[in-house]
């Protein structure tokens, strides 16, 4: 005779009493004796919950049920796998040193959002073939970049497209939108993105949103190069509005020591916002670095990179109206270094041509060639580019800006080898340092309020189906782990480092960490809209 059950529903939780002795067939995975924090916010509840191939089938007091595999959590917390809404990690795991995504996995991440900042490839099953061929250790989920779909149409042309070359870039976002992408990334800052008015933008975005897709962007100032970065965050307000779609402000900051203090700004226009009903949310990962290409960060607006043979010919080999030229680059290159907090708060993180600079900043490599910074930095785009880690961001508005409800967790990072430069540290450490600093140790944010920002709150804004709760019939992306271990351990000048702390980690319901070690399964899924 069966027992008798009682259920308690608790925000969507499903909390059985007790559960038959001899259920009909075992579950595959059980875990006991958790913490369970199911990623709506609430507190913690002490349950158990039992998977069955990539499901979540019960949450309960499921007592000795029987199962393949049974995990005591020994009182740690049990919580949804995190979800990364801005990673570049598509371009590394096809690497066969990297498909497993050790980095990501060691903080927890269980699914990433990939192609950001408008790019990624323009055919998505192409991506998707290449990320499934030999199978990865999380989830992915697409975008398809503005950048890409415009350089694929107009090239590097600095003009409005015509009707019909915006009637093919529509075309292009719609056939990504049918190959499942979650939604139109920009990056409005970087060339070609840079080139587009806004009503571009939104006339792609409402392609989009006809698949109820969503629209993040890379903002076009994320400090004082150009509109300003209050107009940059009303203008995702603009494009979410017109277009009738959720829009993010991509990692979103105030960039620079003139721009300190402006968070507040930027959270009151996207509440104005959301009040009259527009669906504005905000990313952001918890480092007050940012990190880019150093031609990107110093040179004026929609200027190349200058041939080699031209930075590198002498001040006196230049004609008059070169050198007049000359000095008008150096000029706006050292106004912004100055703008990101000057040549010491410039550090290179990867350089080809000399690695030995690695790890420097822009300030000792001037000192060691007897030059001024921004003729070393124009040295070094010449002598193939670099990319830079960049001190800009105060900590006040980083906290100001990660209290907000509508405001997810990123790393905007990527996959590396371990033997590839000083890359920022938030490509090993972002959700591990936020949970460690910001919650255990900082207490800016209550554990509840952060695991939120990881799970459930982007499964809901990207519409990652089944992901980011723990509940019946949820897809088993789990962790296990005690919030008072979990640390990064990325710096800046050793960034090589996995972070610590998470016990088990489950993607799809597979065990890819066992008790802090990682297994060689890759069950990973590319995810469709």
């Amino acid at each position: 005779m069966a027992t008798a059950v009682t259920l308690l529903v608790i925000s969507g939780l499903t909390v059985q009493g007790s559960f038959r002795s001899q259920p009909a067939e075992p579950f595959d995975v059980l875990i006991r004796n958790g913490r369970v924090m199911d990623g709506s916010g609430n507190p913690w509840l002490r349950l158990d919950i039992g998977v069955r191939g990539d499901r979540i089938v019960a949450v309960g007091r499921l007592g000795n049920a029987p199962a393949q595999r049974t995990i005591d959590a020994g009182d740690r917390l049990v919580t949804p796998g995190f979800i990364d809404v801005h990673s570049h990690a598509a371009e590394g795991l096809p690497h066969p040193d990297l498909r497993q995504g050790r980095p990501l996995l060691s903080q927890g991440i269980t699914t990433v959002v990939v192609n950001p900042d408008g790019g990624g490839p323009v055919d998505l099953a192409r991506q998707r073939a290449a990320l499934t061929g030999g199978g990865v250790g999380p989830n992915v989920a697409l975008l398809i970049g503005h950048g890409s779909v415009r350089r694929n149409v107009l090239g590097a042309a600095n003009r409005p497209p015509t009707a019909e070359e915006l009637d093919r870039m529509r075309a292009l976002v719609r056939a990504a939108m049918d190959e499942g992408a979650y939604g139109l990334s920009s990056g409005l800052f970087y060339t070609p993105g840079s080139f587009a008015q806004t009503e571009e933008v939104i006339a792609l975005a409402q392609v989009a949103a006809e698949f109820g897709g969503l629209y993040t962007s890379h903002i076009r100032d994320e400090g004082d190069y150009n509109i300003g970065v209050v107009a940059a965050v009303q203008e995702v307000i603009r494009i979410a509005e017109e277009a009738a779609i959720p829009g993010i402000v991509s990692h979103m900051k105030a960039l620079g020591p003139d721009n300190w203090g402006l968070a507040p700004a930027l959270t009151q226009r996207i509440e104005t916002a959301r009040a009259r009903g527009v669906q504005v949310f905000a990313d952001q990962y918890p480092y007050e670095a940012s990190s880019t290409n150093l031609g990107a960060a110093l040179l004026p607006g929609g200027v190349t990179v200058p041939a080699p043979e031209e930075l590198l010919r002498s001040i006196e080999s230049l004609t008059p109206a070169e050198r007049v030229e000359r000095a008008r680059l150096e000029q706006a290159v050292a106004e912004n270094l100055r703008r990101r907090g000057g040549a010491e708060a410039i550090q290179i993180a990867f350089h080809r041509a000399d690695a030995s600079l690695e790890g420097r900043t822009l300030g000792e490599i001037a000192a060691m060639r007897g030059t001024t910074p921004e003729r070393a930095a124009l040295a070094l785009m010449a002598g193939g580019g670099a990319s830079i880690v960049s001190y800009n961001m105060s900590e006040d508005d980083i906290r100001h800006i990660m209290r907000k409800p509508y405001t997810m967790t990123s790393s905007d990072g990527g996959l590396v080898l371990p033997t590839s430069g000083k890359p920022h540290p938030r490509n090993y450490g972002a959700f591990s340092r936020k949970l460690a600093l910001y919650v255990r140790e900082g207490r800016v944010l209550d554990l509840e309020f952060a695991i939120r920002s990881m799970t459930s709150l982007p499964a809901s804004v990207f519409g990652i189906r089944d992901r980011g709760l723990i509940r019946e019939g949820a897809v088993a992306d789990l962790l296990i782990f005690d919030p008072a271990l979990v640390r990064d351990r990325a710096t800046y000048t050793d960034p090589h480092q996995l972070a610590e702390g998470m016990a088990y980690v489950l993607v799809n319901g597979v065990v890819v960490v066992d008790e802090g070690r990682f297994t060689e399964a890759l069950p990973g899924k590319v995810l469709r809209k």
